[in-house]
């Protein structure tokens, strides 16, 4: 352990130094997820930080040498090449930061804008679109030879905004400690996906927690594209996109959406989709009642911002926001607000 990183676990109380168990780096982590949630509130013991509507990354750092990785583990570093260098050089040796890279549009995180990003793998075409990201830190997992999982949430950020230089493209994700519903308010107000609540003594869990609840301003979820429908007029690709999520393993049809489109993605996509056409209907139960209908293999996510659910469980007023290459088909179900804690 370098001399800074010791005197920044000798900032730590005594009885939490221990739980920074000594160990070598880990090749992956999963990142911890936020459970839904209907209603905001406040709390002793939480804090509440934006929800960003971006791409989610995990920095694995050893040596100077940076792996950004998505949340299912893929990749990043072609796409997003103007992180890696200032990650790689950070007054922390030897790290694993979790965070949230997005696109601004308007002065508001856009889904739409990283998109652009989040389909390219070379680092020159990724620099040529011309979208300028920033990187929102959060949590800090390890740091020079300790494992910081164990430790609680509060002093995980603590040490976070201690051992990084936060500029550029590099950025902390400030956070209230009270005042909640406030809070939540202004997240809708400015436009922000909503707001996170977080225990403060939370550990770090790879997986969903309870310990981190999220509260939307508005509802958007990942769905998967099941088929499409014949393009009408002058319309090029297809359509409309016809959507499901799994429950127990079968997938359940939600609804058809058709607005969200420009030009280029209508090529793309549907270019796409007729690569893994197939004369089998995936969805269970129910199906489309669609003239013109192209059924797909189950392997693309769409994100998709919609009004309400419908009493016979289909989407109201979808909007595509864009496909998500970050999440696995298999892992998309119907998201459903728990109670509050």
């Amino acid at each position: 352990m370098s001399t800074q990183a010791a005197d920044w676990m000798a900032s730590l109380p005594a009885e939490l130094r221990k739980r920074a168990r000594a160990g070598p780096q880990p090749r992956w982590i999963g990142p911890m997820l936020a459970t839904l949630t209907a209603e905001p509130f406040s709390g002793a013991g939480w804090i509440f930080e934006p929800k960003l509507d971006g791409e989610r990354c995990l920095t694995f750092v050893q040596g100077g040498r940076a792996r950004l990785l998505s949340r299912n583990g893929k990749p990043l570093n072609g796409t997003y090449p103007e992180l890696v260098e200032p990650l790689g050089r950070q007054p922390a040796g030897d790290y694993i930061a979790d965070g949230e890279i997005v696109a601004f549009q308007d002065g508001v995180t856009s889904f739409a804008q990283i998109q652009q990003r989040m389909q390219i793998r070379d680092p020159a075409a990724a620099r040529s679109r011309g979208v300028e990201v920033f990187y929102y830190l959060f949590d800090l997992l390890y740091l020079d030879g300790r494992d910081l999982r164990e430790l609680p949430l509060e002093y995980r950020k603590a040490l976070l905004r201690r051992a990084f230089d936060f500029r550029g493209p590099l950025r902390f994700t400030e956070h209230r400690e009270r005042d909640g519903e406030a809070y939540y308010r202004e997240c809708c107000r400015d436009r922000l996906e909503g707001m996170i609540a977080k225990r403060l003594d939370s550990t770090y869990l790879s997986r969903r927690s309870r310990d981190w609840l999220k509260v939307k301003c508005w509802n958007a979820q990942e769905f998967v594209i099941g088929g499409y429908t014949e393009p009408q007029g002058k319309r090029t690709g297809f359509g409309a996109l016809l959507l499901g999520y799994y429950e127990d393993g079968r997938l359940r049809y939600a609804g058809k959406v058709g607005t969200g489109f420009n030009t280029g993605i209508l090529e793309d996509l549907g270019g796409r989709l007729a690569a893994i056409e197939t004369p089998e209907c995936p969805f269970a139960g129910e199906t489309p009642a669609e003239r013109g209908v192209h059924w797909a293999q189950p392997k693309l996510v769409a994100q998709v911002r919609f009004t309400e659910w419908t009493k016979d469980g289909k989407l109201r007023h979808p909007r595509f926001l864009g496909e998500r290459a970050d999440k696995d088909a298999k892992e998309i179900v119907r998201e459903r607000a728990k109670g509050t804690r």
